[in-house]
């Protein structure tokens, strides 16, 4: 299979050279080639360039692309598909002026999402998680981090874990599965949280390290869910099974979690809508990556995350949705860029940086995902006709997708009948 895109308005995120991640000063730099065309054979870009260059180049499908501009799908570095459900009710609870902490010590919250979770079959929790993830890959989005979470029980967790494996076997996206062995505190260890952190050492980390799925761990390391220590413990006990952190920080409280994720090498720290100067330093020359989710403090009326500071002070940033029933119900990529834009005050080149290649690294995939340059991936998405790219977060409610190219194949989005599987 072999596809030529032609006349493209502006190819985007173009480097000669594999970028990995881009950082401070340079996000404001976005790579562009005006009237461009782009070649792909199978699920790998071959060539691009100038549309003088084009000439003898023949292709199988070919898609003139006039007035269009073509990118790098989104890459979405945390979220939460597998949920079983909603949590409609609690949206209310929050209007009628409930915070997401008193919801949550009154038994909603991830403990509700959990109690739906458990009670769902696996064929059910696949099909509805399926499902969303193909309505997202239509947005844009072809890389996805999926986390568990919702489980609270060994058992329910590697269910969790066997969905995450046939959606990363079955889908035609990029899937990054990470272990979230601390979400919350189940009611019944609620006066015993050292024994629930045993649990987790002791039982889930070993038995999910069993179905070599997931390679990253999670932990929400947060005021009334897990401290310092217990953090901590879960990491090392996850690093025991080559497990390498992407932590839950800062989204209510700062309890040091920026630094401690630094000092055992997680490749991101997420959240971070509360920052100081402490954890800027800490993060300047790692390889730890601060994730932004403006979506999640769009919903629940929380700070954002201050990325002018991070990336000002010279460090790299991604943005992700945060997709989950509870706090972030939407996982809409082109939202998220425009939200970086007029919430974070990031130009849209530091937003698009954001959400391609520095979104492939907090997945760990950015050598083969993530920006348009020979060898990687195809993973790409055409625009409607756009004067420019800065129209994409500019007009922030409407669908700027006429296609998507993903693991080198071309998908009609607006036809129902078409999936997004092997």
């Amino acid at each position: 299979m072999s596809i030529l895109i032609k006349n493209i308005k502006q190819l985007l995120q173009v480097h000669d050279y594999n970028v990995l991640i881009v950082k401070g000063e340079a996000m404001k730099t976005l790579p562009i080639i005006e009237n461009a065309y782009l070649y792909i054979e199978h699920d790998t870009i071959i060539e691009y360039g100038e549309m003088k260059y084009c000439e003898g180049i023949e292709a199988e499908t070919i898609v003139d692309a006039t007035g269009k501009i073509v990118l790098p799908a989104w890459c979405d570095s945390h979220t939460h598909i597998v949920y079983a459900g909603n949590r409609t009710s609690e949206f209310v609870d929050r209007i009628n002026g409930l915070s997401y902490e008193e919801i949550a010590n009154k038994g909603g919250g991830i403990l509700n999402s959990a109690k739906l979770l458990q009670e769902t079959s696996e064929e059910d929790l696949y099909e509805q998680s399926i499902k969303r993830l193909e309505e997202l890959i239509k947005m844009g989005t072809g890389a996805f981090e999926i986390k568990t979470g919702y489980g609270l029980t060994v058992d329910a967790e590697l269910k969790m874990l066997r969905v995450i494996k046939r959606i990363k076997q079955e889908s035609l996206a990029k899937i990054t599965p990470t272990l979230l062995a601390a979400h919350a505190i189940p009611t019944e260890y609620k006066s015993k949280k050292d024994e629930y952190v045993k649990l987790i050492t002791e039982q889930l980390i070993p038995q999910a390290a069993k179905l070599n799925i997931a390679h990253y761990i999670d932990v929400f390391c947060e005021d009334g869910y897990f401290d310092i220590d217990a953090t901590e413990a879960i990491l090392k006990a996850g690093a025991e099974y080559k497990m390498r952190p992407k932590i839950h920080v800062n989204q209510f409280n700062i309890l040091g979690g920026v630094g401690l994720g630094v000092k055992h090498n997680a490749l991101s720290v997420d959240h971070l809508e509360e920052l100081n100067e402490d954890d800027i330093n800490a993060l300047k020359d790692t390889e730890t990556i601060p994730v932004a989710l403006p979506g999640c403090s769009y919903f629940l009326s929380i700070p954002y995350t201050p990325a002018r500071q991070v990336i000002d002070a010279g460090l790299p940033l991604a943005i992700a949705t945060d997709y989950n029933p509870g706090s972030a119900p939407s996982g809409n990529m082109n939202f998220i860029v425009s939200a970086a834009c007029v919430k974070l005050k990031m130009t849209p080149e530091e937003a698009i940086n954001a959400a391609t290649i520095n979104g492939a690294y907090a997945m760990g995939i950015s050598n083969m995902y993530g920006s348009i340059t020979r060898g990687k991936k195809a993973n790409l998405i055409i625009t409607k006709p756009l004067n420019d790219y800065s129209e994409i977060p500019y007009a922030f409610a409407h669908d700027p997708i006429d296609q998507v190219i993903i693991n080198g194949q071309l998908k009609d989005i607006k036809n129902p009948e078409e999936n997004f599987r092997i």
